[in-house]
C-alpha cells in the first residue's frame, strides 16, 4: 500500500484509534490540591516530539497516528511498575510499601508528583533511557497555567494570559469593572443588531473560554455568550467586552489550595429555573471542594426544559453526583480514603426531599432516572444531602449575574486568591 497520508483508509478497518488521551484539567487541579496537603513534590518533563516515539502498528507510511506516541510511552510506564487509572487514562499511578508516585500526561507535557524526591530523579533516569526527555524542574508553568507552591499551598492561574489577552484586544487601559456581567441583563439571540464581523467576537470567546479553566468567577458570563457564538449581535460583543473590563481589575486571580485543607468532599449544586429567555432551559451550576480547594465547577444549560424550579434543582444534584462519583474514584487511585460521604449543598427543599425520600410521585416519574441515580447515592453512603441557605450557595455564581455585593461575598469564600496583588 502506497498511500501517502493513509487518506484512502477506513476507520475501524485500516485503523482503530486516531488519537492520543491527554489529561483531565480537573485531575490536574485535583493532584495540586492533593500535593499541597501532603507535601508532595512537583516536577515537569516534556518528552521531546513525542509521536515520534511511537511504533507503527498500521499501514500509514506518511503520517503516524497520534495515539502510537501515547501507547509507546504508557507502555513503557506501566512496564515500570505503575498501574493506569480507569477513570483518566493519562494518569499513571505507582504506591508501594510507602513510596507514592504518580504521573500525569498531556500529549508531551508530564507532571510527576511524590513523596520521594529521589524516586522522581530515579523515574526521570529511567524514561531517559527511553524517550529523549527536556527536564524542566520544579512545575512552574504547565499548559499556559501558571503554578506557584509555598508553604502555605499551591496558587494556580493564568495572569500571563490574562494580561496578553487585555493588551491583543486593547483593554489593558480600561476602567475596571466589578462583575462580569451586569445583574439582570438581558440577552436573546434575536435583539440587537448583527455584527458586521463576527470572527472578533468568536476570537474573543474563544480565548475567554480557555481562561475558565482558572476562573470560575467567569465561567457564566463566557458559558451564557458562548450561545450566541453562531449569530453573535451589537449587545453580546458590549457584554463580552464587560467580561475583559473585569479581568482589568483582577488579572491575577487565581485559585488557590492551601496546605492544611481537608481532603473530603463537599459540592454546591443550583440552578436558575428557566433561565434562558429563548428556550426557557434552565441552567445547572456546581462547584465541588477538595477540602478548601476548588478542583471542578461547571456552568452549562440544561439539555431539556424543565417544568418546575426543584426539577431543574433535581438535575443539577444528578450531574453533579455524577461529577463527585468520578473525583471519588481518582481520590481511591491518588491513595486517599474517603470513608465519609461527600457533602451536597442545596438551597431548595422540594429537591433535597426528593433526593431522600424512597417514594416516586406521579410527577416526578418523568425524571425516574435522576431520582433514582441521586438517591442511590445517598442510600449507600456516598452522597449527604444538606441544605444551605440562598446568601451561602456558592454555586449561585455558575447559574446567574449577581450584583456586586453578592458576587464578592461568595467569590471571596470559593478561596479564588491573587498572589500578585500586595494587599
Amino acid at each position: 500500500m502506497h498511500g501517502r497520508k493513509g487518506y484512502t483508509q477506513r476507520e475501524g478497518i485500516d485503523y482503530v484509534d486516531t488519537f492520543s488521551p491527554v489529561a483531565k484539567l480537573v485531575t490536574v487541579k485535583l493532584l495540586l490540591a492533593i500535593a499541597a496537603v501532603k507535601g508532595w513534590h512537583l516536577s515537569q518533563l516534556d518528552v521531546n516530539n513525542a509521536f515520534l516515539h511511537g511504533d507503527l502498528n498500521e499501514e500509514v507510511y506518511m503520517k503516524l497516528p497520534p495515539d502510537s506516541g501515547f501507547s509507546k510511552f504508557s507502555t513503557a510506564i506501566m512496564g515500570l511498575g505503575f498501574s493506569q487509572s480507569p477513570s483518566d487514562h493519562s494518569l499513571f499511578i505507582k504506591n508501594v510499601d510507602g513510596l507514592f508516585i504518580a504521573l500525569l500526561v498531556y500529549v508531551d507535557d508530564v507532571i510527576i508528583a511524590s513523596n520521594n524526591h529521589g524516586a522522581i530523579a530515579d523515574l526521570k533516569s529511567e524514561l531517559n533511557k527511553l524517550f529523549k526527555l527536556k527536564d524542566l524542574g520544579d512545575v512552574k508553568y504547565f499548559l499556559g497555567l501558571e503554578i506557584a507552591k509555598s508553604s502555605t499551598g499551591i496558587c494556580v492561574s493564568q495572569r500571563k494570559y490574562v494580561l496578553d489577552l487585555l493588551s491583543d484586544f486593547g483593554y489593558l487601559g480600561c476602567k475596571a469593572a466589578s462583575t462580569p456581567m451586569e445583574a439582570n441583563v438581558k440577552l436573546s439571540m434575536d435583539e440587537g443588531v448583527d455584527l458586521p464581523d463576527v470572527s472578533l467576537y468568536r476570537r474573543l470567546l474563544g480565548k475567554l473560554l480557555y481562561l475558565t479553566l482558572t476562573r470560575p468567577d467567569i465561567s457564566y458570563a463566557v458559558g451564557r455568550l458562548s450561545q450566541f457564538i453562531s449569530r453573535p449581535k451589537l449587545p453580546h460583543l458590549h457584554a463580552a467586552q464587560r467580561i475583559l473590563r473585569y479581568l482589568k481589575g483582577n488579572p491575577g486571580m487565581g485559585l488557590f489550595f492551601p496546605s492544611n485543607s481537608e481532603l473530603r468532599l463537599m459540592a454546591y449544586t443550583d440552578s436558575d429555573w428557566a433561565r434562558c429567555p429563548d428556550s426557557r432551559r434552565s441552567v445547572t451550576g456546581f462547584c465541588v471542594f477538595l477540602g478548601n480547594s476548588l478542583v471542578s465547577w461547571k456552568s452549562k444549560k440544561q439539555h431539556i426544559v424543565s417544568r418546575s424550579s426543584a426539577e431543574a434543582e433535581y438535575r443539577a444534584m444528578a450531574n453533579t453526583s455524577c461529577e463527585i462519583t468520578w473525583l471519588l474514584a481518582l481520590l481511591k487511585d491518588f491513595g486517599i480514603d474517603h470513608s465519609a460521604p461527600a457533602l451536597l449543598f442545596c438551597d431548595n427543599q422540594s429537591a433535597l426531599h426528593m433526593a431522600e425520600n424512597p417514594v416516586f410521585h406521579e410527577r416526578t416519574k418523568h425524571i425516574e432516572i435522576d431520582c433514582h441515580l441521586v438517591r442511590d447515592k445517598v442510600q449507600s453512603g456516598v452522597l449527604k444531602p444538606m441544605f444551605v441557605s440562598t446568601e451561602h450557595q456558592l454555586a449561585d455564581v455558575l447559574t446567574k449575574a449577581l450584583h456586586p455585593s453578592s458576587f464578592k461575598l461568595l467569590i471571596g469564600k470559593m478561596g479564588l486568591k491573587n498572589i500578585f496583588s500586595p494587599s
